[in-house]
């Protein structure tokens, strides 16, 4: 059993020793590792979103003492620990800057892209882009999705779906632009106004 705490909430999780083995070889420190971002730096961390590194604290889990970044999310003000010996490989990313900004609303101008009629192809496909951690995939599932729900509707998942990866592309949008939370929402909504 493995407790582990985030925030306000605390998740038990019950591993095998195989799959805790597993775990502890991903999350492998390699001592004298150098952090690549410092507190204060807008990174983006995939599936959650963007936000800044407060800190970067010594922590011990599982017995072993390692570094983490905390990232604070401001869109649903969350804290997460991020490994520093896993943040590159981890998807760990600088925000978007002017340029990336036009470029995330030209993708939502453009036309909906080909999606399978098949429900659970379409949602791999569309897990697999908001995985990578590519604001601009993101922006596609985004569009591709909106447009979806305007001309057959949505599936309950694939809604959950459209609202996870609009938290995740307004999340980055806010720290690119510095607009509060509701500007950048509607800055969002009226690329398909």
């Amino acid at each position: 059993m493995l407790t582990v705490s985030c925030g306000y909430a605390k998740i038990i999780v019950y591993l095998t020793r195989p799959l805790l083995y597993a775990i502890l070889y991903q999350w492998e420190y390699i001592k004298g590792e150098e952090a690549l971002f410092k507190i204060g730096d807008k990174v983006v961390y995939p599936m959650h979103g963007a936000g800044v590194i407060e800190a970067i604290e010594e922590k011990e889990v599982l017995g072993e003492k390692r570094q983490y970044y905390i990232l604070r999310l401001p869109v649903g003000d969350m804290k997460v620990m991020i490994p520093i010996a896993n943040s590159g490989g981890g998807g760990l990313r600088e925000v978007i800057d002017h340029d990336g900004v036009q470029r995330v609303f030209h993708i939502l101008r453009e036309q909906s892209s080909a999606m399978s009629p098949n429900w659970n192809r379409r949602y791999r496909a569309n897990l697999e882009k908001i995985k990578s951690g590519n604001i601009y995939e993101v922006a596609e599932v985004v569009r591709n999705l909106i447009t979806r729900d305007r001309e057959k509707g949505l599936s309950s998942g694939e809604r959950k779906m459209l609202e996870n990866a609009r938290q995740i592309l307004i999340s980055e949008l806010v720290l690119a632009t510095e607009l509060e939370e509701d500007k950048a929402k509607s800055l969002l909504d009226s690329a398909f106004a």
